[in-house]
């Protein structure tokens, strides 16, 4: 069930038999605040996110993977890498967690695990990440990450420009 683990959480993969746990997260609309313009994810996009997430893993072997806590089994939320820009090796570093995770620690944690995955198994020569500009703790988090701001990229989903931030292969683990 889980492919790789941290101290305190364990990653899995998304199937078509977890939309259940699916509308948790993409149907709260403190996760999804962040994310979309709408505010809020409807039935629909629920169903279409998971399917996108099931075929980044088949195309790409990547996905923003369900993460569990170790000690309790309970669902956190999801961390993990999408495909970004047009060459293979770059990838986009994302997470969306349930509220009730929030200040625990768990995205710094989960981050340098996916981090380490991105360059030690998937060879990848760089990561990008972005956040809604209003999400200054991102910032903090990817700074303490080692990534560099980069500038500001427009995010269809969300219909604004984020604050971009990357770190390069040669960059340390």
């Amino acid at each position: 069930m889980y492919f790789f683990k941290t101290k305190r959480l364990e990653f899995s993969k998304w199937t078509p038999s977890d939309l259940t746990l699916a509308r948790r997260l993409w149907g709260n609309e403190q996760v999804t605040r962040w994310i979309c313009a709408g505010g809020c994810f409807d039935e629909d996009e629920i169903a279409a996110r998971l399917a996108l997430e099931i075929e980044n893993d088949k195309e790409y072997g990547v996905q923003y993977w369900p993460l569990f806590e170790c000690a309790s089994g309970e669902f956190v939320g999801c961390y993990g890498l999408r495909p970004h820009g047009t060459k293979a090796g770059e990838y986009e570093l994302g997470f969306h967690l349930l509220p009730a995770f929030w200040g625990r620690g768990y995205a710094v944690e989960a981050a340098q695990a996916v981090i380490a995955y991105a360059f030690l198994t998937l060879n990848a020569d760089s990561l990008f990440a972005g956040y809604r500009p209003e999400n200054k703790k991102s910032a903090r988090a990817l700074t303490k990450l080692g990534f560099t701001y980069v500038g500001d990229e427009f995010y269809a989903p969300s219909g604004l420009y984020h604050p971009s931030y990357a770190r390069q292969r040669a960059d340390r683990i």
